[in-house]
């Protein structure tokens, strides 16, 4: 295990002392907990509104493999930036917007038609296409047609170069085969949002593993956490256990007194 973020508080608040937060955060298993369909992932309440209240604080961004207009659609919030298929696709306040894959959006489409064909007959299989990506769910599938389902997966991937298939938990991913992931675009949001300076410390909290691409590109820049409740090799600097000690970190965050805006005139050690 990791240390928890809520135990070694005070270290994290004073790596914060005289800087402003950036928060980008997973959407499934960190701020709503994991559920059986996509569909019935929903925000608490209570964290929908620390979120609002920490966005008219310093900059708030969902960074989810959930479609963008999907999760920014679940999480109801106007002050916060969205990144959705796990980076492909940006939208912010202002003018921020990326999106990263020409083509990719007609490969996605024919490989979802693809698959609902192929795998239609399988009860319990979600087949779920976004903009930049598709996810093939089996929690609720028979775990003895397993393989059948990834021959079903790996025969749409073969079938539209520039995919590749991924694992998250209880699915399948088809996504660009492109160097770009979480990772790149959190760093490229800290430029895009001008927060790549030491006067802003960026934490990113996230449960899956395509969150561990986030991790790595904070290293040596900022905090990473990693919600779980069990031991995981990660490149996570905290861990937390669950969706409420994600909530109660958020609300230690909007306790946490702010530096002044913008680089700081010293640069402290991250």
């Amino acid at each position: 295990m990791r240390p928890s973020a809520l135990d070694r508080w005070d270290e994290i608040a004073e790596r914060l002392r005289g800087r402003r937060p950036a928060l980008f955060l997973d959407y499934d298993g960190t701020l709503s907990p994991i559920a059986p369909r996509p569909d019935l992932a929903v925000l608490p309440a209570e964290t929908r509104e620390a979120l609002r209240r920490l966005a008219g604080r310093f900059p708030v961004v969902i960074v989810s493999g959930r479609g963008r207009e999907d999760v920014a659609a679940l999480v109801a919030l106007s002050g916060l930036a969205y990144a959705g298929s796990h980076g492909y696709d940006i939208a912010g306040p202002g003018s921020l917007r990326l999106e990263v894959g020409e083509g990719i959006p007609e490969k996605i489409d024919r490989a979802a038609e693809r698959l609902r064909r192929d795998l239609g007959g399988i009860e319990g299989v979600l087949v779920e296409p976004k903009r930049f990506a598709i996810s093939i769910h089996f929690r609720l599938a028979d775990e003895r047609r397993l393989p059948e389902i990834e021959r079903a997966v790996d025969a749409a991937a073969a079938a539209e170069p520039g995919l590749r298939k991924a694992h998250g938990k209880k699915l399948f991913e088809l996504r660009p085969d492109l160097d770009w992931g979480k990772g790149k675009a959190l760093l490229w949001l800290l430029q895009a949002l001008d927060l790549d300076h030491p006067g802003t410390l960026p934490f990113y909290i996230g449960d899956d593993l395509t969150d561990e691409d986030a991790f790595r590109a904070l290293q040596g820049r900022g905090i990473g956490i990693l919600v779980a409740a069990e031991p995981r090799e990660t490149a996570a600097e905290y861990q937390v256990r669950d969706t409420e000690e994600v909530r109660e970190l958020l609300e230690r965050l909007e306790r946490a007194p702010l530096g002044p805006l913008g680089p700081p005139a010293s640069s402290p050690a991250f």
